[in-house]
């Protein structure tokens, strides 16, 4: 058995993740939505329904697009114990995506395969198109953080990558491995 495979065997299941939809036109019509239905976000609903089918713990939440309200919201998921958080939204080049730029700051170690891994499954899907995302993921004190575009399809493709690694990932970010 490799190291690797070591490692991904005693990763558990069963962790609390925090899920947000980035997307201002949404917020502006649902405003503090706490569920994906309410709210006809189907990427919130496929993050959450998958998570909760690996045995996970998911919460939802709904944001504009704006830096401050994100990185308050971030804030919170922190100290609420979420061993991971999860975003679909605002990873764009439109000048109202700032997903990135309210997370990357935060971040203490960036894992830049997970964008490369994702650009590159991308390709197969939309081709070059694919360079248009800026999806990132790291580690905050301890924790895992994903941030995807806002599609569906994106978010489907994502969590392929996310699902595989969740809980290696969440074990590497607290130095259990």
């Amino acid at each position: 058995m490799s190291t690797s495979d070591e490692h991904r065997k005693h990763a558990r299941h069963g962790y609390v993740i925090e899920v947000a939809t980035i997307s201002s036109s949404r917020y502006q019509k649902h405003g503090n939505a706490r569920s994906p239905e309410d709210t006809d976000d189907r990427s919130g609903a496929i993050i959450i329904d998958a998570l909760r089918r690996d045995g996970h713990t998911a919460g939802y939440t709904l944001l504009p697009d704006d830096l401050d309200m994100i990185q308050h919201w971030f804030a919170k998921a922190m100290d609420s114990g979420a061993d991971a958080i999860v975003t679909t939204g605002g990873t764009g080049l439109a000048p109202g995506d700032v997903t990135i730029e309210a997370i990357r700051p935060l971040l203490g170690k960036e894992m830049p395969g997970f964008g490369e891994i994702f650009r590159a499954k991308s390709m197969g899907e939309i081709g070059y198109a694919a360079m248009l995302t800026r999806a990132i993921a790291g580690v905050v004190r301890g924790r895992a953080v994903f941030c995807m575009p806002g599609s569906p399809n994106a978010v489907k493709l994502g969590l392929e990558v996310i699902a595989a690694e969740i809980g290696h990932v969440i074990e590497h970010a607290r130095g259990r491995v």
